[in-house]
């Protein structure tokens, strides 16, 4: 089995489950943090919906520098959606690669140092896709404090048994 043929459906669970996350956000509380070193909704839903493009990134370069890099900020909950369901697409592409890509070394860079340094497919699986559920587990918790449902991911939720 080539790689890809297990990293795209995994990518697409992902994705579809981040999303029934991002449309539970409440439009007007965007702004809203549980804490003042909490990131705002806005930010983790922007964060959630670009982490497919780290899998693009992964792929088409060899290195990435933290100093250059700034978090997209998305101004709407449909607009964190879009540049979810774009940025998915766009790394499903990037992933229609040899097998022998995914051996290739990807390091990360801050101040000029390497950070981590390991073959793509470890990036993609030890870093990347376990974003996701990082990620939305923060967002679950801040649906909860909001009073809001949250969606069931790998199994039931407490709000929709």
């Amino acid at each position: 089995m080539d790689i890809q043929e297990m990293l795209i459906p995994e990518l697409e669970h992902e994705v579809a489950l981040t999303e029934k996350f991002l449309k539970r956000i409440p439009k007007d509380k965007l702004d809203w943090r549980p804490h003042p070193k909490s990131m705002s909704i806005k930010q983790l839903g922007s964060h959630l919906a670009e982490i497919p493009s780290w899998v693009t990134g992964t792929m088409v370069q060899d290195e990435m520098s933290m100093d250059a890099y700034k978090p997209p900020i998305n101004e709407s909950v449909q607009e964190m959606v879009d540049t979810l369901k774009k940025s998915a697409e766009e790394a499903k592409k990037s992933l229609h690669v040899a097998n022998k890509e995914f051996d290739k070394n990807w390091k990360m860079l801050q101040g000029g140092k390497t950070v981590m340094e390991m073959p793509k497919y470890r990036v993609l699986r030890g870093m990347v896709l376990n974003q996701f559920p990082h990620h939305r587990a923060q967002l679950g918790v801040y649906l909860r404090l909001l009073g809001e449902s949250v969606p069931a991911t790998y199994g039931p939720s407490a709000d929709e048994q």
